[in-house]
């Protein structure tokens, strides 16, 4: 609670002069003064009986940011000759004081001067005042402080959007009528293009003056605007509705309008402040979240009645980063989008994925950049667009992957592991490349499922001629044949050596490890169970050695099979026992 005695006074510029007055006077004796300031108070501005500052150490200003195109204030630390300013606030007429909420390191580590002005805020006045001094290009200028190119590129392009400069960069007829209005080129553009000029007035008013109904439920500027009329016609009064209504008829007597007021039941707030904000047409994707035409997503707070709108015109916007929120909007339709951008909308057939039915949709959409005004089924879509949105929503694992594209994918990685010009298939590279690789091979295809018709071991041989194919056979091929005339299938999941898994007595008689591209294979010695009992790449080794403690345990676990003292001599089998043999 405020002490009795003491007087609290705001100051900021947007006050009435008699309010900035009670800030700066000194109050009657024995009451006490506080003034709650901005950084107003910063210049050599003198207030009456300040004995004490309290120094917050931060500003509030406009920065402009080229990559959206939006300015918005934001909240930052002030530089050390501005908390030199505001300390200079203190007892200019006496003794005082200045408590700073900040660390002397913190001190140390601001900057000495705040950035240039030209550096954060929209540079679009700027650049059409110097496209009417004949000026196409700011790099020709030597500047104090030079402008952010970014920035200054931003600025002429909302300039070509509203008319002001030609093709070349030169100004236009309605550029130089822009320049006269001394106003904002958005401002003045919808000045010169409204056909209600009264209501383009009031509207210009109200953008550059601070929001009347800053707090109200909607952020319509349609109920803005029936407030200025209230107090044109006598019915409501206020301070800050007057200082819009006196805006209003310098706007209207610098339009040619005179002092006439808007045309009764005018309807065209939206295509009106569309005249300064092309750039903000939003289109609603759920209540309370639009896109704007530069694909910047905006909100709109609910229950705020226009939460619910198809598309809007934003006036003025707030927040950080992507989080924008509208402060000043208002409902335009797509038909009114329609005959305000008609050179801008264009005809468009998309692909979009549908995740619930794992399918593509070709759609034909009417466009205004990223806000759609309408969209319908296209009857002609692009085959190969359609192949890539399907792919660009594809994982290896939606691949109809079985033993044998497998074996094909691990055996081009055994060959080009080894050897130059074999391609990469691995997964690895798949993942990376998929939809490049399989998209001469899913054209025509247009839903997940359908995937299961792609001929995955063609495509895993893309790229490959007829004999290349035949090299790729005879350096890494499929099987093996075993003594027994078994062909087995090699195993090439290990690109070091492929794996030959192999009942043991299959194998009697062969006294060398078979070879792949010169590569000995690993030999998964198999019991009748089919369990390794012996893994080696030297089979002649394991013939003299390991051999006979094996026989040992295989003929106590499987006494009625052929397990012969001396394997090298010994004929090989599938069956238990081969035909003839004695038990052994």
């Amino acid at each position: 609670d405020v002490p009795s005695g003491t007087d609290v006074r705001p100051l900021y510029g947007a006050l009435s002069f008699e309010e900035q007055d009670a800030a700066i006077q000194r109050s009657p004796r024995g009451r006490r003064k506080v003034v709650l300031a901005t950084d107003i108070a910063e210049t050599s501005l003198t207030i009456e009986g300040i004995r004490a500052v309290v120094d917050s150490g931060l500003s509030r200003g406009p920065l402009f940011d080229s990559g959206s195109g939006m300015t918005r204030l934001v909240t930052r630390p002030i530089s050390r000759a501005s908390a030199e300013q505001r300390r200079g606030r203190a007892g200019r007429l006496g003794p005082g004081v200045c408590y700073r909420l900040w660390t002397r390191m913190e001190q140390g580590a601001r900057p000495e001067f705040a950035e240039p002005e030209i550096r954060h805020v929209d540079l679009a006045p700027v650049a059409l005042e110097l496209a009417a001094w004949g000026v196409k290009d700011a790099e020709d200028l030597i500047w104090l402080d030079r402008p952010d190119r970014g920035a200054f590129g931003e600025a002429t392009r909302l300039l070509h959007q509203l008319g002001a400069l030609a093709q070349d960069g030169s100004i236009t007829t309605a550029g130089r009528r822009m320049v006269g209005f001394g106003t904002h080129p958005r401002l003045a553009h919808m000045l010169l293009e409204a056909p209600d000029p009264g209501l383009a007035a009031d509207l210009a008013a109200l953008v550059e003056e601070r929001d009347p109904l800053r707090n109200a439920v909607s952020v319509d500027v349609g109920l803005r605007v029936e407030a200025i009329e209230s107090h044109r016609t006598g019915r409501r009064r206020d301070g800050r509705l007057a200082r819009i209504e006196k805006q209003a008829r310098e706007f209207r007597h610098r339009s040619g309008a005179g002092h006439a007021g808007r045309v009764a039941g005018s309807q065209a707030l939206g295509p009106t402040l569309a005249a300064a904000y092309p750039d903000r047409i939003a289109q609603r994707l759920r209540d309370g979240h639009f896109r704007l035409r530069n694909g910047h997503p905006v909100r709109v707070r609910e229950p705020d009645p226009l939460a619910a709108a198809d598309f809007l015109v934003v006036a003025d916007l707030g927040g950080g980063g992507r989080d924008l929120v509208a402060f000043l909007a208002a409902e335009i339709s797509a038909e009114e989008i329609r005959a305000a951008f008609g050179a801008d909308v264009r005809m468009v057939s998309e692909t979009v994925w549908k995740e619930e039915h794992a399918r593509v949709d070709a759609v034909r959409r009417e466009v205004l950049d990223a806000v759609v005004l309408s969209e319908g089924p296209a009857s002609d879509p692009d085959p190969e667009a359609v192949a890539r949105t399907l792919l660009a929503h594809t994982e290896p694992h939606h691949l109809p992957w079985d033993k044998a594209s497998r074996q094909l994918q691990n055996r081009l990685a055994f060959l080009s592991g080894r050897h130059a010009g074999w391609p990469d298939r691995s997964s690895d590279w798949i993942s990376e490349n998929l939809v490049e690789w399989l998209l001469p091979f899913a054209t025509g295809l247009t839903r997940r499922s359908e995937l299961r018709r792609l001929d995955l071991q063609e495509a895993l041989l893309s790229g490959l001629d007829w004999p290349r194919r035949q090299e790729l056979d005879r350096r890494a091929p499929t099987h093996l044949e075993v003594p027994t005339g078994s062909r087995i299938a090699l195993d090439y999941g290990s690109t070091e050596s492929p794996i030959l898994a192999v009942r043991l007595q299959e194998v009697f008689g062969l006294t060398e490890t078979p070879r792949v591209d010169g590569v000995p294979v690993t030999m998964h010695l198999l019991s009748p169970a089919q369990r390794p009992v012996q893994v080696t790449q030297d089979l002649a080794g394991f013939w003299q050695t390991s051999y006979f403690d094996v026989r040992k345990d295989m003929r106590g676990r499987y006494p009625k099979h052929y397990w012969p003292e001396n394997p090298l001599e010994a004929e090989p089998t599938r069956r238990t026992k081969p035909r003839g043999s004695r038990p052994g």
